[in-house]
């Protein structure tokens, strides 16, 4: 029996390096992305099903359930909730309201939405081995200047993350959450600084090696194909020139 496993944010960077990653392990890859032309695309190119989504839409995470439902038997084996953003880096004194319930209404309750909707075709996963992953960050474990909107946001996705695994303790799936540093893409930064492309450029200036979208993708296809009595809580992954958020090894 195919495995179906639905990536949101699968129009670009990470979410679109998980999508080729899981078919390349065998899944049915659903690819959710609010482009709908990218995520056709990328469902054509790796033999999966596109579906436009906006996590943050109650409607919209309703017609993905359906066509779990309808399509897939309600049945799913993998769901990583890889929709977030940061936008803007004001300090506290001066921030943006607006963008802080973005971030919140992205990071947290688009996955809430998400993880309800399609918690019920997990626990009907094939050997009873569901498992959701949810794409947090390193700004959720520690604070740093000119990014609380994010910080606050990832951390909440961390929290949720913890509470659904104590909840479900008794359940047939398993909760995790991968926690990225320095991830280079090509999109990322250049949302968080309004399209100012040298802003976003200087986050990596020095860094010879930052991760890119397939090392994160390598490590969910890890977690999510351990075997089912194998939770792994949570991974921190970073480039060997990030020893901490604050401690980066620049060269020149």
């Amino acid at each position: 029996m195919t495995r179906t496993a639905i990536v949101t944010g699968a129009s670009s960077g990470i979410g679109a390096a998980t999508a080729r990653t899981l078919a390349e392990a065998g899944f049915h890859v659903v690819c959710a992305a609010r482009r709908t032309d990218r995520v056709e695309a990328l469902a054509a190119e790796i033999g999966g099903t596109a579906a436009t989504l906006d996590v943050t839409d109650a409607a919209s995470v309703a017609d993905l359930a359906a066509l779990v439902r309808d399509r897939f038997d309600d049945r799913l084996e993998v769901l990583v909730n890889n929709a977030g953003g940061a936008f803007g880096s004001a300090p506290v004194a001066q921030a943006d309201a607006e963008e802080w319930r973005r971030m919140y209404e992205v990071n947290v309750i688009g996955m809430v939405q998400v993880t309800r909707a399609l918690l019920p075709a997990l626990l009907r996963a094939e050997d009873q081995a569901g498992i959701i992953c949810n794409v947090g960050s390193t700004a959720g474990r520690i604070a740093y200047e000119g990014g609380a909107g994010y910080t606050a946001a990832k951390h909440g996705t961390q929290v949720v993350t913890e509470t659904l695994r104590l909840e479900l303790w008794d359940q047939p799936v398993r909760v995790t959450e991968i926690a990225p540093g320095m991830v280079k893409t090509d999109e990322f930064s250049l949302v968080r600084f309004n399209g100012d492309q040298d802003k976003a450029d200087a986050v990596y200036a020095g860094v010879a090696e930052p991760l890119v979208a397939e090392d994160v993708a390598d490590a969910i296809g890890w977690m999510v194909t351990r075997p089912r009595h194998v939770n792994v809580d949570e991974m921190v992954i970073r480039p060997r020139a990030q020893a901490a958020q604050h401690k980066v090894h620049r060269q020149g």
